[in-house]
Formats: structure tokens, sequence, C-alpha cells
């Protein structure tokens, strides 16, 4: 194999810094891509906790004023990856989320925050780094969006360029006066550029300039297209549609592995699930539930947001106690899905059990211990939760959208794919249809054998980076030879 040089771009790397599944990508994507040939560092913001976390650090290049104060461009590695840092204090060194306030506000000067980290990956696509010089960059989401607006504006050679749509939802928009302060030419704001709406979308800048364009499930990359699915970029993503393709994201089976994961009470395999019902009972008293090995357990791992179809479920809770199952809920988000999950709990104790906030450690319980595993949302990208759950052998209730669509098998269309079942999923995204695939997932769990089958088909589903990282190498091959 031809070795590729690709720097990727990312605001966030697991195990560093995680906010979402942006940072499980950036995590695992590197380290899966060397069996396929590919040599990949990840240029990120110099957080504190990145500054504590990565080791081995040397100074490449230093700047009296980037953006507005001093600046250092240090290289180094943590846990397996390879990794450049934007150190610029006075735009990353800030306490907690990388992207908003204590009050859960965005940071003010965002624009200016991730404009430098573009820049900066433009100037590693360029030769900054002689030891390291890409011939792609790839960029991930908004916060990276500007590196293809960069490359393209410096009309020099430059290397090709790659952005990948995490999620549609978030777009990176700022006033037009940034331009100003940036560093990118006036002619930028434009139909053709950087113009949206009267302002900026550093999101639309990488969907004009990037050479490929991808995003995280094949059924993602169609539904982005539509009017509705584009939030405003439908039109430029069919324009487009000739370098749009979909690449499943994985997992990393390390990490996520019944057989050795130190986060839960008993460890098991394929042959033996029994032992999943220590875990349950477990899950069980950590979220105050009645002790029960005949109510399924439903878990739930989540942001709390309209998106994620977290209101559906609420007016499904009806369903959930008339047929005898229980809930356990571990998530955060919007104020007022909060309080009336924790109204739920306390409503109906020992039934349902609600943790505010995220909890690493609890999330692997809840795939260990949970029956099945509910992702109602409305839109879904891809979804790593429901990968998880089938690592876990919990049984996948999704809706058909997105990367749920594509990962998980219907027990009712298992004869007609020639796959075998792995779930449930409903459609349309309804209070009613989820209500469905409760109580059918409810029978099922009571056919001890046909839930066996679930169990163990879900676990023979390889949710790896392997066969994913080999569509990105392949990806990046073509690149590199079209532009020969």
């Amino acid at each position: 194999m031809t070795p590729v040089r690709v720097l990727a771009v990312a605001s966030e790397v697991y195990p560093i810094v995680k906010t979402g599944g942006l940072a499980d990508v950036a995590g695992a994507l590197p380290i899966a891509l060397k069996a396929h040939g590919v040599e990949m560092r990840t240029l990120m913001p110099g957080y504190p906790d990145v500054m504590r976390l990565v080791s081995g650090t040397a100074e490449i290049r230093t700047w009296p004023d980037y953006f507005g104060g001093p600046g250092r461009l240090l290289a180094g590695s943590h846990d397996g990856l390879d990794l450049f840092v934007l150190d610029v204090p006075h735009l990353y060194a800030r306490p907690g989320n990388p992207y908003v306030t204590t009050e859960g506000v965005d940071w003010p000067d965002n624009g200016l925050r991730f404009a430098a980290l573009s820049r900066v990956a433009a100037d590693i696509g360029h030769g900054l780094v002689p030891a390291f010089v890409p011939e792609i960059v790839h960029a991930h989401d908004w916060q990276a969006g500007l590196a293809p607006a960069y490359l393209h504006y410096d009309n020099r050679p430059r290397p090709a360029t790659v952005m990948t749509i995490h999620n549609m939802a978030y777009q990176g928009k700022f006033a037009r006066e940034l331009i100003g302060s940036i560093g990118l030419p006036w002619s930028s704001f434009d139909v053709h550029g950087l113009e949206y709406f009267g302002g900026i979308s550093f999101l639309k800048a990488g969907l004009q300039f990037a050479d490929r364009i991808t995003t995280v499930s094949p059924t993602y990359a169609r539904e982005i297209q539509s009017d509705e699915g584009g939030m405003g970029f439908g039109g430029l993503l069919r324009q487009r549609a000739s370098v749009l393709s979909g690449i499943l994201n994985g997992i990393d089976t390390g990490v996520w592995n019944p057989q050795t994961d130190a986060h839960i009470a008993y460890r098991y395999g394929a042959e033996d699930l029994a032992f999943r019902a220590a875990n349950k009972a477990v899950l069980q008293q950590q979220f105050n539930l009645d002790s029960s090995d005949e109510a399924p357990l439903l878990g739930v791992i989540s942001r709390l947001s309209w998106q994620k179809g977290l209101d559906l479920l609420l007016e499904a809770i009806p369903t959930i106690l008339g047929e005898g199952m229980q809930l356990a809920l571990l998530g955060s988000g919007d104020r007022d899905l909060q309080e009336r999950y924790q109204a739920a709990a306390r409503a109906n104790p020992g039934r349902i059990g609600v943790v505010i906030g995220y909890d690493e450690i609890l999330a692997h319980l809840l795939q260990a211990g949970s029956d099945a595993l509910i992702v109602p949302s409305r839109f879904e990208p891809c979804g790593l939760t429901q990968l998880c759950a089938l690592r876990y052998a919990a049984i996948p209730i999704v809706s058909r959208v997105g990367g749920l669509e594509d990962t998980i098998v219907d027990v009712d269309e298992a004869d007609s794919s020639g796959r075998d079942a792995t779930g449930f999923k409903f459609a349309p995204v309804t209070a009613d249809a989820l209500a469905g695939s409760l109580r059918k997932a409810n029978t099922a769990f009571h056919d001890k054998p046909a839930w066996r089958r679930l169990q163990r088909n879900g676990l023979a589903t390889d949710v790896s980076w392997r066969g994913r990282a080999g569509e990105y190498a392949a990806l990046y091959r073509n690149l590199v030879a079209a532009r020969a």
C-alpha cells in the first residue's frame, strides 16, 4: 500500500475532550487507519485538559500575535494518537465545555476561536511542519469548516480536502463582519462562498470548497440532500451530490467490550449471556428501580433534546408502565425535558429512574444491564449508542432515520433483507409508533429463545472501525490519485 498522510482537524477528541460522537470518531479513526497505510495526525485546540494530558510535546512554531494574542503550535501524543495542539491561551484556556460558558451560552468569540484552528490547519497543509506535509486535510464539522476555504482562497498549490458532517444542525453561523478579522478576503462573502442569509457559515465554507464531502451514514447522506434534512443546505448538497458519500461510523471495540469492560459489574460474552442479569440487578440498584428479572428494563443514554425524540418517549411512558417495563435514563440537555423526566421518576418510584448529567462508567453499566436501548431520534446522522448496544446485547429500539436505519435490522424485515434481525425500528417518528415498538419488544422479551437470538445476532454484528476505516482510506487514495 502506498502510504498517505492526512491531517485531521477536530474540535474534540476522545479520550481527551468529549461532548459528543464527533470526539469518538476523531479518537478512533486515526488508530483504525494505521492498518490501511494512512498516517493521520490530528490538530485540536489547546484546552486545559489537552495541555494537561498530551505528553511529549515539542514546540514547532510560535507567534507573538495569533488572532489577538501569543500562540504556539505543539506536537505531542496521547493514548496512541499523534497530535498537533494549537496552544493559544486567550482563545482556549477556559474551564468546562469547549463551546459554551458555565451558563450554557456560546462563547461570544467562537468564530475567532475556530477560525484560528482552521487557519493553522491550512498552514500545515501548505508545509508549516516540514516533517509532516499532508496530502489531505480532513475537516470535521463546522469548527474546522474554514480550513478548505482558507486553502481555496490562498491561491497556492494545496492538499486535497475532505469535509465530514457529523450533524447538519450545527452550522457555525456568525455575523459577516467577522470576515475582516479572520484573514479571508471580502470576496468570500458571496453566495458561492461563505454567505448564508446575510451572515456567514463555517459549515457552508467546508461544504462549498472541500473536494469531497462525507457524512456518517449512507441514509443520512440521502436525507441531507432534501430541503428538510439539509436544514438550509439541501440545494448546495444536491449540487455537490457527485462528491458526497456516507460512511458509517464504528466504535472502539477495545473500549466497548463486555468481555473486558472494567466499568461493568460482571463481564460476559455470547456464551455466558446469563451474566447480564447480574448487571441488570446492579443497574436497578443504581437507579432505585424495583429488583425484578421479569420486568424488561429499557435504557436511554442521550442528550435530552427535540432532535433525540426524548419528548416522544415521555408521551410513551403510559405504555412503558402499562406493559410492566422499567426505564433508566442517563442524560442532560433541555431544562424542561430534564424537569419532566425527574417528575416522572418521582411519580413512579421503582419503575422509572433518572440521572441528569453524563457519567461514562454509568453509561457502560446501562449498556450491560439494560434489556433494550431506546434511540427515538427525529434525525440521527449515525448514532453510536445503538452500536454499543449491539456490542453489549442490549436490543436497540430505534426510529427509521439516518444511521439508525442503516445499522439495525428490524425483526419484520430480517427475512426479506437476508440479514439476521437485531432490533426494532419504528416509523413515522411519533409517540404512537414508538409505543407500538415498545409493545412488540415486550412481547419478544417474554419469548426467551427469540430474545436470545436477537442478542446473539447483535453480538455477531461487526460494529468496529475495520471496514469503515478502509472506506476512508480508499477515498483518500482516490483523491490523491485524481490530483497526481
